[in-house]
Order: C-alpha cells, then sequence, then structure tokens
C-alpha cells in the first residue's frame, strides 16, 4: 500500500510547530496604526498594556518587547541562525558587531548567531497619515555541533535578489513562488551564510513563500528522502494537498520522496514550505541559547553574564530606531554598505507621509 502524501496535520499556534534542521517559527501579523513621531503608536493605545512583554493582541497589534517603538529590543543568541522574511512592514537591526539595517517588503535577513552575539529588531511605524501593517515569518534553523560557536555573521537578501517564479496550471491560474532558499537550478536562491547548516552539501533545506490565486493548482516537486517537510497553511479559507484538505492556519506534514499537488479553494491560498534534511544532535534549548549539552547551556549563560560574548553594544539606546526618512540598507561590521538596487516606493511614500 502506497505511504500516503499528507503524514499528519496540526492546527498552528504561535509559536508554530517545527522539526529538524528548524527550531522555531512565528508568523507575526500586527496592523499597527499610524506613527507618531517616534515611529510608534499614539501613546494612549498603550494604556492597559504589559508594555516590555506584551503579546496580546489589542486594537489589532502587539508591542512585543518594546516600551514605545513595537519589536524586541536588545538580546542574545547563542548556537543557532535566525531567518527573518519581511511580506509587508519595517524591521530596523542593531547588532552587537556594529551592524544595522532597515529592510522591508520582501526582503529577508539571514544571521548566524555563532558563539553568540545580541541584537535588537523592532518595528518603526513609519507612515504618518494611514496604518502600519507588519507581516514577517521569524525563522530558527538550528546549527550543527561543529558549527555552535563559529564566529556570529549577518547579511541581507534583498527582495530584488530573492528569485521568484510565476508558473499558471491547465485554466491559466498563477502560483508565484518566492525561493527565500533552496530554489530549483532555474530559481537559485541567494547563497546562506558559510557556516548555515543549508549551505552543507545535501542539507535540502528549503524556505518557500507560496501564493496560489483562487482554484489554482501547482505541484511541490519531490524533495531528497528522508528530509522532513511541511506546509503552513496561513492565508485563504481552502486547500487540499493531494485531495487532503487542510484546515486554515494548520501545518500539513508531507511525504519528502513524492511530488505534492496543492489546490486552492476560491478565495486563494498563502503557503510557507519548510524543509530540510535532519541534522540529527541531541537539542538542548533555554531561551536564546540552543547547544547540544546542559554543560553548554550553562556555560552559554556564564559567558553571557560575564562579558557579553567578550562584545560591547555600540549602539545608543538598547531599541535603536533608524530615521523615518532613511531607505533599505545595511552596514556590515567591517564598515561595507549594502543597498538593494532598486528605490522602494513604499519608502517614499513614507517619507512624505
Amino acid at each position: 500500500m502506497n505511504q500516503p502524501t499528507v503524514l499528519d496535520i496540526e492546527p498552528l499556534g504561535f509559536p508554530w510547530p517545527t522539526l529538524d534542521p528548524f527550531l522555531f517559527c512565528v508568523h507575526h501579523l500586527d496592523h499597527f496604526p499610524a506613527g507618531q513621531d517616534n515611529q510608534g503608536p499614539d501613546p494612549a493605545l498603550l494604556a492597559g498594556r504589559q508594555l516590555g512583554s506584551d503579546f496580546e493582541i489589542r486594537d489589532g497589534f502587539r508591542m512585543y518587547h518594546g516600551q514605545t517603538v513595537p519589536g524586541f529590543p536588545r538580546h542574545p543568541h547563542r548556537g543557532f541562525e535566525t531567518v527573518t522574511v519581511l511580506t509587508r512592514g519595517y524591521c530596523d537591526h542593531a547588532d552587537s558587531l556594529g551592524a544595522t539595517a532597515r529592510f522591508g517588503p520582501g526582503d529577508a535577513q539571514w544571521m548566524t548567531a555563532g558563539r553568540g552575539i545580541e541584537h535588537a529588531e523592532m518595528f518603526p511605524l513609519r507612515h504618518r497619515d494611514r496604518d502600519n501593517t507588519l507581516e514577517l515569518f521569524q525563522i530558527w534553523l538550528n546549527l550543527p555541533a561543529r558549527a555552535k560557536k563559529v564566529d556570529p555573521y549577518f547579511s541581507m537578501l534583498w527582495r530584488d535578489a530573492i528569485p521568484r517564479r510565476r508558473s499558471t496550471d491547465a485554466e491559466g491560474r498563477a502560483t508565484e513562488v518566492t525561493y527565500v532558499a533552496g530554489g530549483p537550478d532555474d530559481a537559485q536562491s541567494p547563497p546562506p551564510p558559510p557556516d548555515s547548516w543549508a549551505n552543507t552539501a545535501d542539507s535540502d533545506v528549503a524556505i518557500w513563500l507560496m501564493q496560489l490565486e483562487g482554484d489554482a493548482r501547482t505541484v511541490l516537486p519531490a524533495a531528497r528522502p528522508g528530509s522532513n517537510r511541511a506546509v503552513y497553511f496561513y492565508g485563504g479559507e481552502d486547500l487540499s494537498i493531494d485531495g487532503q484538505r487542510i484546515p486554515t492556519y494548520h501545518r500539513a506534514l508531507l511525504r519528502p520522496d513524492a511530488e505534492a499537488e496543492l489546490v486552492a479553494g476560491p478565495s486563494g491560498a498563502d503557503v510557507l514550505l519548510l524543509q530540510g534534511r535532519p541534522i540529527g544532535e541531541p537539542v538542548v534549548q533555554h531561551g536564546p541559547f540552543v547547544m547540544n549539552t546542559p554543560e553548554e547551556i550553562r556555560e552559554a549563560f556564564m559567558d553571557y553574564q560575564r562579558d557579553r560574548f567578550g562584545q560591547h553594544w555600540p549602539w545608543p539606546s538598547n531599541d535603536p530606531v533608524h530615521d523615518r526618512e532613511l531607505e533599505r540598507f545595511a552596514r556590515h561590521a567591517d564598515g561595507r554598505e549594502d543597498h538593494p538596487r532598486t528605490r522602494d516606493a513604499e519608502t517614499a511614500s513614507a517619507s512624505n507621509g
């Protein structure tokens, strides 16, 4: 008897469940209001919130750990990587290496924490005259034991460098796929950081965003046998995979070594694919540190408490935000600047709004 394509279905919470080599995934969708002079919401909207740890949606948004601007002020990581993929809104990055960036819709940031780094990710409300919706995926990808203590690494993947492919089915209905990692031969994704598991031969790591028009059909190619493969259905009302209905806001685990036909309902479907060959090593996690043994976790806390991983926080505050008018950019620890090839019309309107 043939094994079914869909192996398991489960609802999505906050965060989303993941499988090796992934550790964590969260979908942020916040309908922030117009921004004030400090690029935060009107203080009247913050009354009654548990500022510093605000994870309850009120008036359409959360402040997370931010006090005046939403986001995640200065905090440490060790032993894994973060991949932050934006579809709407802006994120301002700053870290203890001295790197900083502003990135926006369609961009992704890939950071190797390695032996340890502190960083901040703040969500500036750049538009004064309208809402500032934010949508992003924060994905944690594990590092193998050999790379747990490599030097930290920061890279930007601008949207004009991330391949997108649009295809149509027999009825002319379109599917667009964005290949953040692990694209096919005709849509090679930007290279991952040098010490990433995704940079390992045969890792089979894939991070894809898929948008299916109403009633569109598309086929996922087979992955490598032994890989873990999950489809997260987060937008739309109906989706089926090889005839198996997937409820909205659910994850489907798929058999890796077989093609899978995805069929959207009339309203279309938004899907995240996470795929990869398991690292297959022990995982011991405590908060922002992910190692292989409890002893390594204790060492991480001691190293951080002693001297912040030997690094100095070079920013004037723990929650730095760039000027409202500043366009998307990245400044690396060595002083090198990196800019997208195309100016963002959204950026221009933020400056004028």
